[in-house]
């Protein structure tokens, strides 16, 4: 059994982010000042919200829609705040462009591996549709290979993903992201900066527990230090408190799997697969017939969250996806406005 690893470092992007805005700094204008606030109280308020009241629900696959639905809105609203700084690529440190195209990398090929073990996991309903097309019948024949398809079931949901043996690393890289150049003579880019410093401590937050859950290893977990200077610095250090400290107290019990949905299926199972087996006798057969209908709805249910989780990481990925796209398109735009005489293959054109 994999033991809880220590809290990850302390890190602090570009310095000590929070210097940036003391008075040694470049001041920040009301409006400035009013947009990152309103940035930074809307981000506690989500992860607020994220924290779950029942400890229990923190490993589900409905808490994990809430939390990337979540990282989606705040990917969205950093795009808005951009506008609302009017800080044009152009201005754009080419450091900065650098990190943010390193980090969307990483974050896309996270996306992929998790939308693969998605797909994988959605894959067992298959096996267990087949169980239950065969218990319906209720003939030994059919029994026997109800079994045999439960058994397909339990033994695909326990098999490794090695598209997953890579979010280690990746979750490493985007730590060390968060060390940023610093910002010199541009109040607007240090608010940009500070508040992308919040969007990327959520984001690793959230992928580090989608990465332990799907690997059912909570060395995948990551714990970071936010200064108590910040405006969401609370409810992100009650957040990590609450879901970290619950994953590796999950896996401390030895469960089959952390996720709450299939852990269901897996007892209702569990408690079928001897009634099936042993045969049933006149007692047997009322509690079967509950047990199967329970089957039936939490198979069901299982195979609803997997789809509507499934969908939130696409949208995350087309969100990644767009914004790099985005900044590709407004440099190749801004290159051709600062050397419009230069031709398609790089050479001078000559009036």
């Amino acid at each position: 059994m994999s033991q809880p690893q220590e809290p990850h470092r302390p890190f602090f992007p570009f310095g000590n982010p929070f210097r940036m805005l003391s008075p040694k700094s470049s001041q920040l204008s009301p409006r400035l000042l009013s947009l990152l606030n309103t940035f930074e109280e809307a981000l506690a308020a989500r992860l607020q919200k994220l924290n779950p009241k029942d400890k229990g629900d923190v490993l589900s696959l409905t808490w994990m829609k809430l939390a990337m639905e979540s990282l989606c809105e705040t990917h969205t609203v950093i795009k808005t705040l951009i506008t609302e700084l009017e800080l044009p690529v152009t201005e754009w440190d080419e450091k900065w462009i650098d990190v943010y195209l390193d980090i969307t990398v990483k974050l896309l090929d996270i996306c992929i591996a998790f939308s693969s073990e998605l797909s994988r996991l959605n894959q067992g309903h298959l096996f267990l549709q087949c169980a239950m097309h065969k218990l319906e019948s209720n003939t030994s024949d059919k029994l026997v290979r109800a079994c045999s398809s439960l058994d397909s079931w339990r033994q695909h949901i326990g098999s490794k993903n090695p598209r997953l043996e890579n979010c280690k690393s990746i979750l490493e890289g985007l730590v060390d992201s968060l060390t940023l150049p610093k910002v010199k003579n541009s109040a607007k880019g240090k608010v940009l900066m500070r508040a992308m410093y919040g969007v990327k401590v959520q984001t690793v937050f959230v992928c580090s527990v989608f990465a332990a859950a799907f690997s059912v290893n909570s060395k995948n977990l990551i714990d970071l230090d936010v200064p108590n200077t910040i405006l969401w610095a609370q409810a992100y250090s009650d957040l990590q408190s609450t879901v970290n400290g619950e994953i590796r107290d999950v896996f401390s019990r030895g469960k089959f799997t952390f996720l709450k949905e299939l852990d269901e299926v897996e007892t209702v199972v569990k408690n079928l697969y001897p009634i099936i087996q042993d045969g049933m006798g006149p007692t047997e057969v009322e509690t079967f017939s509950s047990s199967f209908s329970d089957l039936r709805r939490r198979a069901e249910k299982l195979s609803q969250v997997l789809d509507f989780l499934a969908r939130e990481v696409d949208g995350f990925f087309k969100i990644l996806l767009s914004g790099r796209d985005a900044l590709l398109c407004n440099l190749r735009v801004s290159d051709t406005v600062a050397d419009p005489f230069r031709g398609n293959n790089g050479e001078q054109v000559i009036g």
